[in-house]
């Protein structure tokens, strides 16, 4: 949950760096709210109000998204740009989460210092 945290704290951040967990931490808490939000719209029959906030919160979410994208891609020293890759298609979306799952860059790079290494 810290993690979720962090990400929404620099939610509007484009630069720096996220570590490996903090991305795919984020994207997991994110992915059961919304799950939860799924299965209470469709317990409560359908309700307008869970539509809506459902809806509200997936809107609201989209910007804290692609900014720890953004960060993790400077992590492995990308550029953020290259979260366009993943139009490409067929093999696009592989390519992005190839590099969602590799190891952080444990130097310093143009983006800033390592989060993970850092002491």
């Amino acid at each position: 949950m810290n993690w979720y945290i962090l990400a929404i704290k620099n939610g509007l951040n484009f630069s720096g760096r996220a570590r490996r967990s903090e991305y795919w931490m984020f994207g997991l808490v994110h992915a059961v709210i919304f799950l939860l939000l799924f299965v209470l719209f469709f317990m409560t029959h359908a309700n307008y109000f869970i539509f809506i906030l459902m809806n509200l919160y997936g809107l609201v979410m989209i910007v804290p998204n692609i900014a720890v994208l953004v960060r993790r891609l400077h992590d492995i020293n990308k550029s953020g740009w290259y979260f366009w890759v993943c139009l490409i298609p067929l093999v696009g979306i592989f390519v992005l989460f190839y590099f969602l799952v590799m190891d952080s860059q444990g130097e310093t790079n143009q983006y800033g210092i390592s989060p993970k290494y850092q002491q």
